[in-house]
């Protein structure tokens, strides 16, 4: 029988492979999301969740740069409900062992389910619409995997 399995902590803040560079280099090239990640969407109630997965690990470090909460909620402005005027409605989670983040949207559905009037209630779409968001000034990232 093998050792015991001790369950250890990891700081996403601080997690970098050790072949990828704290500081990204920039460059001319413009990619959309859909040439870097896949991505999958959902909900809950009100609230519509993306998960958006690097296509190869050596895009992640600039998925992580580009897609902030800020980016995506800027991008979804025209869905989100807003309450209050300072209230932030995307909130982002790092998942660096799968290169992956995810995106937690409130006030996204109008409601959501048979509440809402939208043509896509449950959020089905929103992992797609993400797919056209254009990410600018990084480098020939198709050259560093072939």
């Amino acid at each position: 029988m093998g050792q015991p399995l001790h369950q250890t902590s990891l700081n996403t803040n601080n997690y970098m492979p050790s072949y990828i560079s704290a500081d990204l280099p920039s460059g001319p090239y413009t990619y959309r999301l859909e040439d870097l990640a896949y991505t999958r969407s959902g909900d809950k109630g009100n609230i519509a969740n993306i998960g958006v997965v690097a296509r190869h690990p050596l895009y992640y470090p600039y998925l992580k740069r580009a897609l902030t909460s800020q980016v995506v909620e800027e991008y979804f402005q025209h869905l989100l409900q807003r309450d209050h005027p300072d209230e932030q409605l995307v909130a982002r989670y790092e998942l660096p062992g799968i290169s992956g983040l995810n995106f937690v949207l409130k006030n996204a559905l109008g409601g959501g389910g048979i509440a809402s009037l939208r043509s896509d209630p449950q959020g089905k779409a929103f992992g797609q619409m993400l797919l056209d968001l254009e990410i600018k000034n990084i480098p020939d990232l198709k050259s560093l995997i072939d």
